[in-house]
């Protein structure tokens, strides 16, 4: 699938690069909750609690980086900053791949087989084995997972704020895929 720039309307001003966790060691450093590993590259920098702050080390795993900021010298400045989220502006979020998007680029966009309104993403979630969109059904209620597999999205393109699924590879009952039970001849309910 291939990336086509979002509208610009729907870009926000930063992308959470994940938040302030709890300390590691004593040198200020900080596991990353909630992290996107590619926005805390090592001498990149990113803002918490309003200050820019340039990345001084990267250690840990991809799932849980471990980072120390420019000025956040010791565990108790660390500590300080628990919970705080940590952010780079949109403009300098490093480019992706074909067929990659960020998060931001895919919430708010209708999901459709066709013609057919699903519902709109509400937000990517990251699950084991792939990512999914968490979608908000347009006809009834709860929620529907959309894995962000080859079988079952067939085009992305936020620009358009559209995404085109295939609701028999997803097996969708048949009142999700927007199809409504025949009513009698006298227009009432269906028996």
């Amino acid at each position: 699938m291939k990336r086509t720039s979002p509208d610009p309307q729907a870009t926000p001003a930063s992308v959470s690069a994940g938040r302030v966790g709890r300390p590691h060691g004593l040198d200020g450093s900080f596991y990353v909750t909630g992290a996107r590993a590619r926005l805390l590259a090592l001498g990149g920098t990113v803002s918490v609690a309003g200050r820019s702050l340039e990345i001084v080390r990267r250690a840990g795993a991809e799932q849980r980086p471990i980072v120390r900021l420019a000025g956040v010298e010791d565990r108790a400045a660390a500590e300080a900053l628990r919970g705080v989220e940590l952010s780079v502006p949109a403009g300098e979020t490093p480019a992706l791949g074909e067929g990659e998007w960020w998060a931001h680029e895919l919430e708010g966009c209708e999901v459709r087989d066709g013609e057919q309104l699903l519902g709109t993403v509400s937000r990517l979630l990251e699950l084991p084995s792939c990512e999914a969109l968490e979608v908000v059904p347009a006809h009834g209620r709860g929620q529907l997972l959309v894995p962000l597999v080859k079988d079952a999205i067939r085009r992305v393109a936020p620009a358009e704020r559209r995404i085109e699924v295939n609701v028999d590879f997803l097996d969708l009952p048949r009142q999700a895929r927007g199809q409504t039970p025949a009513r009698d001849a006298a227009g009432g309910e269906p028996a």
